[in-house]
């Protein structure tokens, strides 16, 4: 069962890609080598670089995935029963999340590498280009607060030794992976210096570093950093706030890419296993559970609480805003903008699968953390292959902390951009000490669920609305790229229906979250985005009507 899962899946995305991406390459956009994109034209050595489709595979593919093809597919599944997550992974994945992040990268690269909401600006209104950049900035102030939170679960993360069916002990992992995260942050720093200032080959300084990243995982088990919630809070809060401030080429591009190979290792690593497990591991969950759970009703709830996996508006924030300028090829982008959002769709489906094996007694215990649970399966299925358990978890954790990282670096660093946009302060320092603000105080705010009066998670409070709030940005995305593609060509229909679809869900979804949260900050916060997505989606009308009116004239 696990096994026909996985290749299911697996050969579903290979099938996609070969079809419906290069449908959308050749037919659609009409992408071409001859046509310079805007990171040789406006090459400036700090934001616009151009890079290897490899380099940058890895860079986007690290960026968009972050906690959110692995704690929403866990929840999800454990919610609902893994069928849903797993066919809206698939079918979402492939017909909304791909052309999502393609159509949004592509449209930057035809726009001089603008931001999705200058593209909105220049093909809706003015008006709406700076609600669509005030409810992208405030957006981001919620991923950067939930992802800081889950990258301080990991770095104090517990998982269960198992014998004989039995918890025995709790190995107190986190600490190992903090120092490993440390680790591979400076061998990142020493390549990009290595390959953009001393010329070195590509090929073999990949070669040398990826063993590096690699023995890190075991050194930082050796010698574990230890310290509160509160500590990594801030410490990570600082390292946000350099990341954002430094040219790509120093941080942003090497370390992405070197944690690639960290992300391809546990796909690689736990892909194998599940393939040679042969009925070792069987579901312990119903392939569904039920529309109502603690955490709501299926329908909407599902398509939010998978804010990645399936679609997510963060990425078109990333396609438009870092990696559009990093963009050497045209066509590089079927394999940036498409392949990376289905590799995502694996890393999710890898989720799913892990929730069905770990649904038992035993477990119990990981429910109440999302990233054991990941690294844990990770660990399991490695173990097929002859690696210890305890080395295959901190792997498998290591690579979730890159995710995190890596998108929470990126999201402060598209705060910036967008808060720069919005009120023309270009000292990228102060742009990105203004971000940080709301932040900082969100993961240090206590929130208690309305209904039961428990204490929950920072990331769990803000789980939902930052959910919503990402699919509703994916949908005024692929509305904004909807209207420059009636502009100027055709196959308007590819991102206009996904676009009602993912409109009309979210929009419901934020309207139940008010409901339940009220006026708390939370509620509020929902509140606030319904009233500016309305607006948003009115002034974009008005401009159809516009374009209709100027269309028929014309042709009269």
């Amino acid at each position: 069962m696990v096994i026909l899962l996985f290749l299911t899946a697996a050969v579903i995305f290979a099938v996609a890609y070969i079809t419906y991406g290069r449908f959308l390459r050749d037919r659609v956009f009409k992408l071409k080598k001859e046509n310079k994109t805007p990171a040789h034209e406006f090459r400036d050595g700090v934001d616009y670089v151009p890079a290897p489709a490899p380099v940058l595979l890895g860079h986007h593919f690290s960026s968009i995935a972050g906690a959110g093809p692995i704690v929403g597919p866990i929840t999800a599944a454990s919610s609902w029963g893994w069928l849903p997550a797993y066919l809206w992974v698939l079918i979402g994945n492939i017909f909304i999340g791909g052309v999502h992040d393609m159509s949004s990268l592509v449209a930057s690269i035809r726009n001089k590498a603008k931001s999705i909401a200058e593209i909105g600006g220049m093909y809706l209104s003015k008006r709406a280009g700076f609600l669509f950049k005030l409810f992208i900035w405030l957006a981001l102030l919620y991923v950067v607060a939930v992802f800081i939170n889950v990258a301080q679960i990991t770095f104090n993360a517990k998982v269960p030794l198992i014998e004989g069916g039995k918890v025995v002990e709790l190995l107190p992992i986190g600490g190992g992976v903090a120092t490993s995260a440390l680790i591979y942050i400076v061998l990142a720093v020493i390549f990009g210096i290595l390959i953009y200032r001393f010329n070195l080959s590509l090929k073999v300084t990949t070669a040398v570093f990826v063993i590096l990243v690699y023995l890190a995982v075991y050194v930082g088990q050796l010698f574990p950093i230890n310290l509160s919630p509160n500590v990594w809070n801030v410490v990570l809060l600082i390292y946000v706030a350099v990341a954002s401030v430094t040219p790509v080429w120093i941080l942003l591009q090497p370390r992405d890419y070197l944690s690639s190979f960290l992300l391809y290792g546990a796909l690689i690593g736990a892909g194998l296993g599940i393939l040679l497990s042969f009925g070792k591991f069987q579901p312990h969950i119903p392939a569904f559970l039920g529309f109502n759970s603690d955490i709501g009703p299926l329908f909407p709830l599902l398509f939010v609480v998978i804010a990645c996996g399936s679609i997510s508006g963060f990425h078109s924030l990333v396609s438009s805003g870092t990696t559009s300028k990093q963009l050497n090829s045209e066509p590089d982008a079927l394999t940036v903008g498409y392949g990376a959002m289905l590799l995502e769709g694996i890393v999710a489906v890898m989720s799913v699968i892990f929730v069905l094996i770990l649904t038992v007694p035993e477990f119990q215990i990981l429910k109440k953390n999302v990233a054991a649970i990941y690294g844990t399966g990770v660990g399991r299925f490695m173990s097929i292959l002859g690696i210890p358990e305890n080395i295959g978890v901190a792997f498998g954790m290591l690579a979730l902390s890159s995710f995190i990282l890596t998108s929470t670096d990126t999201g402060t660093r598209l705060a910036r951009y967008v808060f720069t946009e919005l009120t023309g302060v270009t000292n990228r320092f102060v742009a990105t000490g203004i971000s940080l603000i709301i932040p900082a105080i969100l993961v240090f705010l206590k929130y208690k669920d309305p209904a039961t009066g428990k204490v929950l998670p920072v990331w769990k409070a803000l789980w939902p609305v930052f959910g919503a709030t990402n699919q509703l940005i994916a949908a005024l995305s692929l509305f904004v790229v909807m209207v420059w593609m009636i502009k100027t060509g055709k196959y308007w229909f590819v991102t206009g229906i996904p676009s009602l679809f993912m409109a009309v869900i979210t929009l419901w979804a934020l309207v139940m979250l008010f409901l339940k949260w009220k006026f708390t900050v939370i509620g509020v916060a929902a509140l606030i985005q319904v009233f500016l997505a309305l607006w948003i989606f009115y002034e974009g009308f008005l401009a159809l009507k516009k374009l209709r009116e100027e269309t028929f004239n014309g042709g009269g």
